[in-house]
């Protein structure tokens, strides 16, 4: 029996590899490995700052230590909320360079935002604020198209949306059709649902009986995935060979232990990676889901409004059929400068995820400065308003793109990530440097976002610019020679295939692009 099983599972592979599928034509993103010396010097780091911890804990044990701040964060007597060794990452490590992180701000998150000034005499474990507010130039918000702003025709309509309607409906979603019929409309689909919150669009939202999600998938995601209950296979980062060979192996193989078919295979992706900066390869992949008859669901968060010609994520960027992928998911957070998500397809499944998402039927409307804040910046993207402004955005938003990306790449920096992506991430890699660069690049005016362990890998940590339309040359100037000085000083420039180089040595007109 297990012969024929074998014979059969065989035959049925070969089959399976012998139906075509067209591979894109543009170069694959190639992310750079850091250098061993770095990768030694990162691992060592992280040993010695774990060893220290343990050390200032047993000292904390015995008495020789006291800091009465440092308290387990889990409850005394309830099941505890984190792990032993988040609580030890949080004391020991984390609480290091806190300061870096959450850093409040006292103004709109345009193209300059105002931090506030904070200090800490305790070692990050407390703070106080001193009163004085820091301009900076805003390099860590997803304000791609640049409509957080508190004047113009978005900030009008939200303004006479509270006079006319309030703050709030106290009801549920379905005055917003107006909202969801706009973008039924912009996507290219039948039909389209809108939520409150982003994050719960993902979490509550996803089905399958079987789900192969990326590796780099956000966490909203993997959340969503636990809660659908459905079995969970990760392929690896924008591997098609990788996820070829997961589907192949559920449609021979089907369920273990049963061997029965699997109902619904479910391939999810992000159109834009925000950590990575790469695009997932859209034409391969509905290849893929076409030849082996499974689901696609692209969530279209960093995407939407910010790639393509016409800003409407990576379907356009890839000239793909908007029907060939059966869950558009977005948000209205990023380009559209607002709050909330969405989920667009065919008209029966975004019915049934009207009636049966808690989601939808649970959860209050969104408020009517919020949604005429998302339709009046969709009429600018569309040209609904008789104007160009969208398209200006669109295109301004690429050039600075490219002007800023291109010259990092040439001064040697490890950029990660595809060349039309507005998130750009560079390489650290060695812990310390986390605040450091953050530090140093607050003090030349620049605010920026620096990540590291655990939500990246140990090596992997890195800073990571969120390039907007509303930046104009002047700002990414400033923010390219502070970036210079900063690499320098901490030692950033470590690419193999781009020779170390200051920004002085390359010329700025070289990088631009004509309007």
């Amino acid at each position: 029996m297990k012969d024929e099983f074998s014979k059969i599972s065989s035959s049925s592979k070969q089959m399976l590899q012998n139906v075509p599928v067209t591979t894109t034509n543009i170069d694959d993103e190639k992310f750079e490995e850091a250098p061993t010396w770095v990768a030694v010097i990162t691992v060592l780091s992280f040993a010695l700052h774990t060893a220290l911890g343990w050390l200032r804990d047993f000292l904390r044990y015995i008495g020789l230590e006291k800091k009465k701040i440092v308290i387990d964060p889990n409850p005394k007597d309830f099941a505890p909320l984190y792990l032993s060794y988040e609580c030890f990452y949080t004391r020991n490590l984390y609480q290091r360079v806190r300061d870096v992180f959450n850093q409040p701000i006292v103004s709109m998150a345009g193209p300059i935002v105002d931090v506030m000034e904070r200090v800490s005499d305790d070692y990050n474990w407390t703070f106080r604020f001193t009163g004085r507010s820091l301009p900076a130039i805003n390099l860590g918000s997803y304000n791609y198209l640049g409509f957080a702003e508190n004047r113009g025709p978005c900030a009008e309509q939200a303004i006479s949306a509270i006079e006319a309607c309030g703050i709030a409906t106290c009801r549920t979603q379905q005055y917003m059709r107006t909202l969801e019929f706009m973008m039924t409309d912009y996507l290219g689909v039948e039909d389209c649902i809108a939520f409150g919150m982003g994050f719960a669009t993902n979490a509550l939202n996803i089905p399958g009986d079987l789900i192969l999600s990326d590796r780099r998938n956000h966490i909203s995601i993997i959340l969503g995935a636990r809660l659908s209950g459905a079995r969970i296979c990760t392929f690896n980062h924008n591997d098609m060979k990788d996820l070829e060979h997961h589907l192949s192996e559920a449609v021979v193989y089907g369920q273990p232990r049963k061997f029965r078919p699997w109902k619904k295979i479910l391939i999810i992706v992000e159109g834009v990676y925000s950590m990575e900066g790469s695009l997932c390869k859209l034409p391969e992949i509905v290849a893929l889901k076409k030849k082996y008859k499974a689901y696609l669901y692209v969530d279209e968060a960093h995407s939407i409004g910010a790639i393509g010609s016409r800003g409407r994520g990576v379907v356009d960027y890839w000239n793909v059929d908007p029907n060939d992928i059966d869950i558009h998911m977005g948000t209205f957070t990023k380009s559209f400068g607002s709050v909330g998500g969405y989920i667009a397809g065919k008209k029966s499944l975004v019915d049934y995820i009207r009636v049966h998402s808690h989601s939808a039927c649970y959860s209050s409307s969104m408020s009517a400065p919020i949604v005429y804040q998302i339709i009046s910046a969709l009429t600018i993207v569309t040209g609904r308003d008789g104007t160009n402004d969208g398209q200006k955005r669109i295109r301004q938003l690429s050039r600075n793109v490219h002007y800023f990306r291109r010259q990092l790449v040439d001064m040697g920096f490890i950029v990660y990530g595809n060349k039309d992506s507005p998130v750009i991430p560079v390489m650290l890699f060695i812990p310390a440097k986390i605040a450091a660069v953050n530090r140093e690049m607050l003090k030349r005016g620049c605010a920026v976002v620096t990540v590291g362990f655990p939500a990246t890998k140990i090596t992997e940590s890195r800073v990571r610019f969120c390039i907007s339309a509303s930046h104009t040359k002047e700002m990414l100037d400033h923010a390219l020679r502070a970036f210079d000085e900063v690499g320098f000083l901490t030692g950033l420039q470590c690419s193999k295939r781009n020779p170390p180089r200051r920004l002085y040595e390359l010329n700025p007109d070289k990088y631009l692009e004509e309007e």
